[in-house]
């Protein structure tokens, strides 16, 4: 047994024992790191220069019979309730730093009282010291917040790559029983919906790619060419329903619009975005441009005003303008800045296919967003309403309700109405172009 006196017998004694104590050699137990509860952490400033086995000296030297029998340090390394004792020091400009750190699998109480017993320690080997306890670490609070870390980590792999939620399962059964209903019409036995027959208005695609990625959106009354020549069947089809002819956004289209225009009786036409083909488009794009669609005598006086020299206009991108309704052309003097102006136009296009309608205080704030259904009913239960912007027709019955509850603007796509007489400002998707 080493004596307490051999750490001030000189510098050889001291090292013998840090090696026994500080690096666990067979005359001292160890205790293991998954067994450890707390952890010490002490930093340790030295008026001089000393090494780990001075420091490791000085902690047991100066401790030992200031806790009694039960708090002994050798004895509770002996016995495993205390780790390894490790020592980093930096020495600089002759001066010593450096931390301590005990590892502990006594209680909290216990372990508290260690960490405070080393703050005694006022010498290192001939140099003065001054030991800090900077804090006791619970291992167990660690490892618990690696594990809700850990666990957030997985979770995210799993919700993402693993368990899709109930609505992208609704989704994708939704999808695969359109693609089921993909079907076959006609002599020329092309690809189509399954309400070709009870529907009044067919949507005429270019092919097989174009019907399916409609269906997948929900529309049924769709059917292909099955390529750019025209079909006999749907030479016969024009003369019993509606068309609507829905081409891709190239040159390609144009083409087929105009071969159509000299065989087969089309009523509207609907292009796809400049660039893009019918198969690629997304639901938003699909409703937006059907709500688009341009009636074929419209149609004709764009390609005549081509053919006869006048620029051309793009009447895909143009709101429908049924010429057989003869719907009147109102003139509005519109209000508008040009902030507003942009505003709406974004706040509109956003809202396209999706049947709803936002409700905007003076400082263009949205207050809420309503289906267009309950839009009148949202209007008369609100005071502050300055501007309603919504995915439909103005008509009278809304805007005696808006002039009622005092609105400024009604933003729309159209409207079956006039502005005469009226006092809030009627304003459709063509107004704000």
């Amino acid at each position: 047994m080493i004596s307490p006196k051999s750490f001030a017998l000189g510098p050889n004694r001291a090292n013998d024992l840090g090696n026994v104590v500080s690096y666990g050699g067979s005359k001292m137990g160890k205790i293991s790191p998954v067994s450890s509860k707390y952890i010490i952490h002490t930093q340790i400033q030295i008026e001089g220069v000393v090494d780990r086995p001075d420091v490791i000296g000085a902690i047991f030297g100066q401790t030992e019979g200031l806790l009694g029998a039960d708090l002994e340090l050798r004895e509770l390394q002996r016995s495993g309730r205390i780790g390894r004792i490790d020592v980093k020091l930096d020495t600089r400009t002759g001066k010593t730093e450096g931390v301590i750190i005990i590892p502990s699998s006594l209680d909290k109480t216990e372990t508290a009282i260690i960490g405070a017993a080393l703050e005694t320690i006022q010498r290192i080997g001939p140099c003065n010291a001054n030991v800090k306890v900077e804090k006791i670490e619970d291992v167990r609070v660690s490892k618990r917040n690696f594990v809700i870390a850990r666990a957030k980590e997985l979770l995210k792999t799993l919700t993402d790559s693993v368990l899709p939620d109930s609505t992208e399962i609704t989704e994708e059964v939704s999808q695969s029983v359109r693609m089921m209903d993909i079907a076959e019409y006609g002599v020329d036995r092309l690809p189509c919906g399954p309400n070709i027959d009870d529907s009044e208005e067919v949507i005429v695609v270019e092919g097989r790619a174009d019907v399916l990625n409609v269906l997948r959106q929900g529309i049924k009354n769709v059917i292909g060419m099955n390529g750019t020549s025209i079909p006999q069947t749907i030479i016969e089809l024009s003369k019993k329903k509606t068309l609507t002819i829905f081409v891709d956004g190239d040159r390609g289209g144009d083409l087929i619009v105009k071969e159509l225009l000299n065989v087969a009786e089309i009523d509207y036409v609907v292009k796809a975005p400049e660039g893009k083909e019918v198969e690629e488009l997304t639901k938003k794009e699909i409703h937006k441009a059907l709500r688009g669609k341009v009636a074929i005598e419209q149609v004709k006086l764009d390609l005549e005003g081509k053919t006869n020299g006048i620029e051309k206009r793009n009447y895909i991108q143009q709101r429908p303008r049924p010429i057989l309704q003869r719907r009147p052309n109102f003139q509005r003097r519109s209000t508008l800045n040009v902030q507003q102006r942009e505003e709406f136009k974004k706040m509109l296009d956003d809202l396209i296919g999706t049947r709803g309608a936002y409700l905007l205080d003076q400082s263009m704030n949205i207050l809420g967003k309503v289906p267009t259904t309950e839009l009148i009913s949202s209007i008369r239960s609100l005071n502050s309403v300055y501007a309603v912007i919504f995915d439909g027709e103005i008509d009278s019955n809304l805007v005696e309700v808006a002039e009622k509850a005092n609105i400024k603007y009604l933003i729309a796509m159209d409207s079956k109405t006039d502005q005469n007489g009226a006092r809030v400002e009627l304003i459709t998707n063509r107004d704000l172009i």
